[in-house]
């Protein structure tokens, strides 16, 4: 035997909201528990809108085991008749439907839910801090809720009429074209929000895998990208790694890639530590990089490293290298990711046009457009190996 409890929400009496519990069996269906509902509450069956976290269970065959109904839950019954048993007094209230559309739920009914879910309303401060900052205020969850409903509703309404109009000159070939984009930007913002309620994790801001090295002594943060060819240092790390004599400019020329920029030359050798590991190690020397240090193909398949993300590692004959927390990377890749250009998401959200990261309203950052950067922008590795 299981004991629930059911929040009662009556609109139309004056106390709208009662609490009740009742003791179930796991293979009793939902028509019995609408009966025993109505047995201590007098609410007829036909008139019970039953909630399970958030969504309208009307299935009265399926049991409460079915139903994934346990101890101890809380179960929303809303009371709304939809025929009206006293004929006339009813009818005004016939032209709110609220029981077809399943994702449309009470505001008091989300409330509730977020007030027991600490990982719920952590989420929706994130997402909704204006609503998030509501939840212990009722009438201003309410009113906030409905607004954005409202406004979703506006903006679907306005949509569909702009179809309708222009639908009106269906052969206008111009007309059509306008209907196809509107309707493909509706699926993508469908799409977004899908993401963005079942998928939160993909909107989240992945730092890149650095880890500490030395380089002739000197100590470097060194970024790890197995997706360069070539191993590439920056003019500065090679002036203070005291590696800029070794230089051989015959390998000078210029990198093409996203933007260009100029091999100043190769290191064919020098020492670098990785962990307790002394490993010889040849540098493409080439301006235009943000980082000092990047670690290709060439160095990472030569000694056989594993980048190991399920430990956060990388391993290099055997050593195990930790990669760098999000507060050791430099600095230059977060003041990059702060003028990250943001697209409009959901509810006043930003979203990053390259990282797909979600920033929450009234944090927004400087939506810039993006301009060329061809002393900063980063040529493809593989195109510097090219080159030299």
């Amino acid at each position: 035997m299981m004991r629930i409890t059911l929040n009662i929400f009556n609109p139309q009496a004056g106390e709208q909201d009662s609490l009740l519990t009742l003791e179930i069996f796991p293979d009793m269906t939902l028509a019995t528990l609408r009966e025993s509902i109505q047995a201590e509450s007098t609410v007829p069956p036909t008139s019970q809108h039953i909630y399970h976290n958030g969504r309208l269970i009307s299935d009265d065959t399926q049991t409460m085991e079915q139903l994934q109904i346990v101890d101890g839950e809380m179960l929303a019954v809303h009371v709304r008749d939809m025929r009206g048993s006293t004929g006339v007094p009813e009818q005004p209230r016939r032209p709110q439907p609220r029981r077809p559309a399943q994702n449309e739920q009470d505001p008091e009914l989300i409330r509730l839910q977020i007030l027991g879910q600490p990982a719920l309303r952590q989420q929706l401060q994130s997402q909704h801090p204006e609503l998030a900052a509501a939840v212990d205020n009722p009438a201003r969850f309410a009113q906030i809720f409905h607004d954005s409903q409202n406004r979703e509703q506006r903006e679907r309404q306005e949509r569909q009429r702009e179809i309708e109009r222009l639908n009106d000159d269906p052969f206008n070939v111009e007309n059509q074209r306008k209907i196809e984009e509107m309707i493909r930007q509706e699926r993508v913002m469908e799409n977004l929000q899908n993401a963005m309620e079942h998928n939160p994790e993909v909107f989240g801001r992945v730092h890149m895998l650095y880890v500490d090295v030395e380089v002739n002594g000197h100590p470097v943060k060194a970024f790890v990208d197995s997706g360069a060819q070539a191993t590439i240092m920056s003019p500065s790390c090679a002036e203070a790694c005291g590696i800029m004599r070794l230089i051989d400019t015959r390998f000078a020329g210029v990198a093409h890639g996203v933007g260009t920029a100029r091999i100043i030359g190769r290191v064919h050798s020098a020492q670098i530590k990785i962990g307790n590991l002394f490993l010889p190690c040849s540098f493409t020397v080439m301006e235009g990089r943000s980082v000092d240090l990047l670690l290709g193909l060439d160095m990472l398949k030569r000694h056989q490293a594993t980048i190991d993300l399920a430990r956060d590692k990388l391993i290099i004959q055997g050593e195990m290298i930790p990669f760098l927390g999000e507060a050791e990377i430099p600095k230059a890749e977060e003041e990059a990711a702060a003028q990250e250009p943001t697209l409009p998401g959901p509810d006043g959200t930003a979203i990053g046009q390259r990282t797909g990261a979600v920033v929450p309203p009234g944090q927004h950052q400087q939506q810039i457009p993006a301009r060329p950067q061809a002393a900063q922008s980063a040529p493809s590795p593989a195109a510097a190996a090219a080159a030299a």
